[in-house]
């Protein structure tokens, strides 16, 4: 476990932030397999994109975005939406059921395999809890099992369920809060 990791909500003035963390995730080497766009899509957003989307993650009742800080640097990032029966997902999937989706999953290179993952995604399910969802749901690219291995040793198991998305065969993993 990395010593001296914070993990919080992002704050409203901290737009600036979540573009970098964002820019750098989807700039992975393994990106392509785990996000649904690119570092030229997230560095042609203006700085209102950035500011709105940030004021979500900060202050909306059904989305969260948590970060994980050692040493004043933003090394992990996971996503929280709260879905509602009769809505359409991210991937314009019907929802049967209240779900927590969890989206933008990222943790450094550097930072991978020293706990940070669990943390955040600790915060996320105390995060969903309280909003009355009883489960966290993902989707990881079928041939990506790095993330798969680090997701189970999280607590996520796979539903069986499996989707194509414009990145590839996906399976979703489901993990209780």
């Amino acid at each position: 476990m990395t010593d001296a990791v914070t993990v919080r909500r992002v704050r409203l003035e901290e737009w600036r932030e979540v573009r970098r963390l964002r820019v750098e995730a989807v700039s992975d080497p393994d990106a392509a397999i785990a996000f649904l766009s690119t570092a030229a899509d997230e560095q042609a957003r203006d700085a209102a994109f950035w500011q709105e989307r940030t004021a979500g993650a900060a202050l909306s009742d059904a989305a969260a975005q948590f970060v994980a800080i050692v040493d004043d640097t933003w090394v992990g990032t996971a996503t929280v939406l709260v879905r509602a029966p009769g809505e359409q997902d991210h991937l314009d999937r019907d929802v049967a059921h209240r779900r927590a989706d969890v989206v933008g999953v990222y943790v450094a290179p550097r930072h991978r395999g020293s706990g940070i993952l669990a943390l955040l995604f600790d915060a996320i399910a105390d995060w969903a809890r309280a909003r009355d969802v009883d489960a966290l749901t993902l989707d990881v690219h079928a041939h990506n099992a790095r993330a798969q291995a680090a997701y189970r040793k999280t607590g996520f198991l796979p539903t069986g369920e499996t989707l194509a998305s414009t990145i590839g065969p996906e399976l979703v993993m489901r993990r209780p809060v």
